[in-house]
């Protein structure tokens, strides 16, 4: 298991103006990631190395979005001035995590500006909207080379995410060492001052080190 992606609410000026600022800091250039009719939210991405994205995401006014857990947890933290909402680790099988945690996976789906659509299933978005440290899982359903950003791979690469909260709790939750699901990137603990979550992302850019 490994890091699949990171999610960034948009902030009070939206979704666009959200990502032109973060895609000019890293020096990426932003694709629209389309609609998730499931979850009433949209996204633009930041496509990086090894397969990682930035999703940067916002909630539209739509009824659907305040009745499933993803487009609940966008709204609130965009509400609360946007910033980083949470953190996607991938699997090739959900089985075991729905068995443990004891509920099933839902399906989601996005369709891209191109008309095609993209297929996963999660689990762990209620937890992550609980407590922020926890990663909820998806299993894409798709090939590979569909997958976000897969055919536009940047030259960025996430080194680091400073992450508030405690391993333990998080090795629990995912049942194994967060060494082993997180092995392609580094998580740097710290105690958290408020709530726990995503401090910060250090990327590596052909430019220097940039901290999100």
């Amino acid at each position: 298991m490994l890091l699949d992606h990171v999610s960034y609410a948009a902030e009070s000026d939206g979704l666009i103006a959200t990502t032109e600022r973060l895609a000019t800091v890293l020096g990426v250039e932003p694709l629209d990631g389309g609609y998730h009719p499931r979850f009433g939210t949209r996204n633009m991405l930041l496509p990086l190395k090894g397969l990682h994205y930035v999703e940067i995401v916002e909630v539209l006014d739509h009824p659907v979005a305040d009745k499933v857990a993803f487009g609940q947890a966008v709204r609130n933290r965009s509400e609360h001035g946007g910033g980083w909402l949470g953190w996607v680790v991938s699997t090739d099988d959900l089985r075991p995590f729905e068995h443990r945690l004891g509920r099933q996976a839902i399906d989601g789906n996005r369709f891209r500006p191109d008309g095609l659509e993209l297929r996963w299933r999660q689990i762990g978005v209620r937890d992550l909207m609980a407590d922020p440290q926890l990663p909820y899982i998806v299993q894409w359903e798709v090939p590979t080379e569909w997958r976000p950003g897969a055919d536009k791979a940047s030259d960025v690469e996430i080194r680091e995410i400073e992450m508030a909260g405690d391993p333990i709790r998080v090795k629990e939750w995912l049942g194994m060492d967060i060494g082993g699901p997180l092995r392609d990137v580094m998580v740097e603990w710290v105690s958290p001052r408020g709530q726990p979550g995503i401090m910060s992302v250090t990327f590596d850019t052909p430019r220097g080190t940039v901290r999100v």
